[in-house]
C-alpha cells in the first residue's frame, strides 16, 4: 500500500510507457531486422521520446505546480515524484542510443553509407560543403550574442542551436546560432555510395567565421523541448469565437510553452549547460547528454537514395496491401457489402474497397446522406476528396471533425475548410470531450425504405497510415448496428453524449460499466471464464482492479498491450492468471480488441478505444459486435495467430520487464503470417478465370480455415 492506495500489482504509467520505447529501441540492434530498419526504429524511439516529453512531461510539470496534490492512482506518487523517476529512467535510454547508433553507424559504413564529420571530408568535399554554405546557408542565417542589450532569444521547441562560448577583450559572452528548420537535414556528398554531413557539422566547423570578431572557447548544438500538452478546453475563448481559429491561436502558443528538456550533443565543459539552465529554468536533471546527433529523422530518408540491388539486401522486402480477396473488385462494393459483412485487416489489405464505397456513394442516385467521424486525415486524402464530391452532387454530408488530433491539427483545420466550401456540414466535437470513434454512415433510400451501411473501424481514416498500421475496418450492412450508427450521430450532433444503444458500446458513459458487466460474466464462469484484450495502453485503474477480480477468481485472462500496461501479471494471489504480451515489429500494432468467452458463445468487439481513463472517460469511442459468423470466424483466426507469435512478441514478467519468449520449437511471426496468407490469397485469386475476382468459394475456404486454426 503507498497512501492507502493498493500498488502491489500496478505500476507507474510513464515508467511502463518508456520500457515499450526501449523495446522499439531494442528493433533497432536486432540482427534479424534489416539494417535500414533498424536505423529507422532508431529514429522512431527518438521521435516517441520527443513526443513523451512534449505530451506526459509536460501534463506532469503542469500537474507538479499545482498547489493541490495529486496522487497517480497506480503509485501512489505525487507528479515531482514521477518526473525525478523519468529523469532518472531516461539517462541509460540515451547512453543505449548512442551504443546502438555507433553500432549502425559502424555497420553503414561498411556497405558505403556513411556520415561523415567535416574533419573526415577530402578537399572535394570541403570545396563542396563550403560552397554550399555560402550560398545556401549563411544568407539565411540570424546569429546573435547574449548580453546587456541583447536578452536570451526564444528557442523553439525541437528547434537545433548551435551555442558557443565566446571571448574578446577579456569578456565571455553567450552566443547562440539557430538553425532554421526550413534548411535541408544534410548535403549528400558528390561521391559514390551514400556519403553526406549533417547540416549542423557543418555550421560547427563555419561558426568562426559567422562569429569573426570573437574567439570561440567551447560550442555545442542543443535542442529544447517544450510542453504541448494544451487542452484546448481548458484555454479561455469567446463563445463566438470560431473553433478553428481558437485552435490556431493554441499551436501558436504551443511554440512558446515552458521548457522541459535541453538535449546536449558537445561541449567541452558544463558553462555552457549552466548558462542554459538558468536561462530557461531548467534543473541539471532535465538535461541530457549525448554523443551522436540529436535530431534522427535524417534515417528515414537514407534507404531511398539507395540503388536497387543495395534496397534489396538492406531494407524490407516491399509489401503492397492487397486487395481483399473477400471481395469482387470487378463489382460496385455497396452491393456486396449488401450480401455479407466484410472485415478488412491493414495493412495486410488494402483501403481501397472502403474508399470505392465512399466514391460510389458520392454518386449514387439511392444514397441520401453520408456521415462521418475524423480524427486525422493525411496531407492528400481521397477519403476528404470523395466526401467533396458528394456534398457537391447534393447529398447530406456531415463531418465530425476533431480538430484536437495530437500534432495534427493544422492538417484537420485545412480540410476542415475545404470541406465546408464543398457544402459539407461540420461538427468540431464537444467541451472536454474528443471524438476519437471511427464511424461512418451511409444512408440510403430503397424501395420506398431507408436502408444504412455502416463502417467501424480500429484507425483513422489515414490512407497512409493504413499501410504502416495494423487496423481493423468493418463495413455491414447489418440494419441494427445501422440503426445504432443513425442514433450515434444524431445524439453527437445534438451534444447527447449519454445515448442508449442495443449494440454498439459508446464511451463516455457506457463502454467501462459494459466492459465491467462482461468481465462479471466470465468471473461468473470461475476457471472456465476466459478475456482476450488487443490494446495500446492499459492505465483505467477500475478496469485493471476488475482484471484483477477475474484473475482471482480463476479467470485467464490473456492481453496483447503494445505500448503502456500498468497491470502487473503473475502476481500470485492478485494476478497469477494473467498474461501479458507485446508486440513491436515492422507494423505498428494498433488494432484494439475484445473477446470476452470462448467459441461460438465469445463476445467478440472491435474498438477504437484502449483501456486508458481518457478513452473511457473523456473520449467518444464505438466499440462494435461482430455478429457476422464469417468475420467472427477470421477475428478469431486473428487472435490465435497473435499469441502463437515467438518471434517478435515479449512477455511481460511481474515486475513489468519485458523477455523474449524462450525455447520455441517452431519460429511464428504473426506479422510475417498474415502477410503471406494475403499473398497467397492474392496469387491464387490472380490465377482464376477473370482478372479481379476472388477465386470460386475463396472467402468459404479461408472461413473453415480460420475456424479450425480458431
Amino acid at each position: 500500500m503507498n497512501n492507502g492506495i493498493d500498488t502491489r500489482y500496478t505500476q507507474d504509467r510513464e515508467l511502463s510507457w518508456l520500457r515499450f520505447n526501449e523495446r522499439v529501441l531494442a528493433e533497432a540492434k536486432d540482427e534479424s531486422v534489416p539494417l535500414m530498419e533498424r536505423l529507422k526504429f532508431a529514429a522512431i524511439f527518438a521521435s516517441n521520446l520527443d513526443e513523451f516529453f512534449m505530451v506526459r512531461v509536460g501534463s506532469l510539470h503542469d500537474m507538479s505546480l499545482v498547489k493541490e496534490p495529486h496522487i497517480d492512482s497506480r503509485t501512489g506518487k505525487t507528479p515531482q515524484e514521477q518526473l525525478q523517476d523519468i529523469f532518472r529512467a531516461v539517462v541509460p535510454l540515451y547512453k543505449q542510443r548512442d551504443r546502438i547508433l555507433e553500432e549502425l553507424e559502424t555497420r553503414c559504413r561498411a556497405c558505403n553509407i556513411c556520415r561523415l564529420r567535416y574533419e573526415e571530408l577530402d578537399s572535394r568535399a570541403k570545396k563542396q560543403a563550403a560552397v554550399w554554405f555560402e550560398n545556401e546557408l549563411r544568407p539565411i542565417l540570424s546569429p546573435q550574442i547574449v548580453d546587456l542589450h541583447h536578452p536570451f532569444p526564444h528557442l523553439p521547441n525541437k528547434g537545433l542551436s548551435i551555442v558557443m562560448n565566446l571571448q574578446a577583450d577579456g569578456k565571455e559572452l553567450l552566443g547562440i546560432l539557430q538553425i532554421p528548420s526550413s534548411l535541408p537535414l544534410f548535403l549528400r556528398l558528390e561521391e559514390r555510395g551514400v556519403h553526406y554531413i549533417l547540416t549542423e557539422d557543418i555550421l560547427l566547423e563555419f561558426t568562426d567565421q559567422i562569429f569573426g570578431q570573437f574567439v570561440i572557447t567551447d560550442q555545442a548544438v542543443i535542442c529544447v523541448t517544450r510542453n504541448a500538452d494544451i487542452s484546448p478546453e481548458d484555454e479561455a475563448y469567446d463563445v463566438d469565437m470560431d473553433f478553428r481559429q481558437h485552435m490556431r491561436k493554441i499551436m501558436k502558443k504551443r511554440t512558446r510553452l515552458a521548457p522541459v528538456r535541453l538535449e546536449v550533443q558537445g561541449g567541452k565543459d558544463g558553462k555552457l549547460v549552466e548558462i542554459l539552465c538558468s536561462s530557461l529554468s531548467l534543473d541539471s536533471e532535465q538535461v541530457f547528454h549525448m554523443k551522436y546527433p540529436i535530431h534522427l529523422s535524417y534515417l528515414f530518408t537514407l534507404g531511398d537514395m539507395l540503388p536497387k540491388e543495395s534496397a534489396a539486401a538492406l531494407c524490407d522486402p516491399p509489401y503492397t496491401p492487397v486487395y481483399s480477396p473477400f471481395l469482387n473488385r470487378n463489382e460496385k462494393i455497396i452491393p456486396q457489402i449488401e450480401r455479407k459483412d466484410v472485415l478488412l485487416f491493414y495493412p495486410y489489405e488494402s483501403m481501397d474497397p472502403f474508399l470505392r464505397m465512399i466514391s460510389e456513394a458520392a454518386s449514387d442516385p439511392d444514397v441520401l446522406s453520408i456521415k462521418i467521424t475524423i480524427y486525422r486525415l493525411t496531407a492528400r486524402a481521397r477519403l476528404a476528396e470523395y466526401l467533396c464530391a458528394a456534398a457537391e452532387n447534393g447529398k447530406q454530408v456531415t463531418v465530425l471533425m476533431e480538430l484536437r488530433a495530437h500534432f495534427d491539427e493544422q492538417n484537420n483545420i485545412l480540410w476542415a475548410e475545404r470541406l465546408e466550401e464543398a457544402g459539407c456540414t461540420l461538427l468540431y466535437g464537444f467541451e472536454g470531450i474528443k471524438a476519437h470513434s471511427k464511424v461512418c454512415l451511409i444512408i440510403r433510400r430503397e424501395r420506398g425504405r431507408v436502408r444504412y451501411i455502416t463502417q467501424i473501424g480500429t484507425g483513422n481514416y489515414n490512407e497512409k497510415t493504413a499501410k504502416q498500421y495494423t487496423d481493423l475496418c468493418l463495413m455491414t450492412a447489418n440494419q441494427e448496428i445501422g440503426e445504432d450508427a443513425a442514433l450515434l450521430f444524431q445524439n453527437m450532433a445534438t451534444a447527447n453524449l449519454n445515448g442508449e444503444y442495443a449494440h454498439l458500446l459508446v464511451s463516455p458513459f457506457a463502454l467501462k460499466e459494459k466492459v465491467i458487466a462482461c468481465i462479471d460474466g466470465e468471473i461468473a464462469k470461475g476457471a472456465k471464464g476466459y478475456i482476450f484484450l488487443k490494446l495500446n495502453s492499459l492505465t483505467d485503474r477500475k478496469l485493471i482492479d476488475k482484471l484483477s477480480e477475474a484473475s482471482r477468481a480463476g479467470v485467464e485472462v490473456v492481453m496483447n498491450i503494445r505500448g503502456i500496461c500498468c497491470l502487473l501479471p503473475g502476481i500470485e494471489g492478485l494476478t497469477e492468471h494473467i498474461r501479458v504480451f507485446s508486440i513491436v515489429g515492422r507494423y505498428l500494432e494498433h488494432s484494439r480488441i475484445y473477446c470476452f468467452g470462448r467459441g461460438e458463445s465469445a463476445k467478440l468487439y472491435i474498438s477504437s478505444a484502449d483501456f486508458m481513463t481518457r478513452n473511457t472517460e473523456r473520449r467518444v469511442e464505438v466499440p462494435c459486435p461482430m455478429l457476422d459468423q464469417e468475420s467472427r470466424a477470421r477475428l478469431l483466426h486473428i487472435i490465435d495467430e497473435l499469441q502463437r507469435d515467438n518471434v517478435k512478441a515479449r512477455i511481460m514478467r511481474p515486475d513489468g520487464t519485458w523477455h523474449r519468449i524462450k525455447d520455441a520449437e517452431v519460429s511464428v511471426s504473426c506479422q510475417e503470417s498474415f502477410q503471406q496468407e494475403m499473398l497467397r490469397a492474392e496469387t491464387e485469386a490472380k490465377s482464376s478465370d477473370g482478372a479481379g475476382k476472388p477465386v470460386k468459394g475463396l472467402a468459404e475456404r479461408l472461413y473453415r480455415i480460420f475456424r479450425r486454426k480458431s
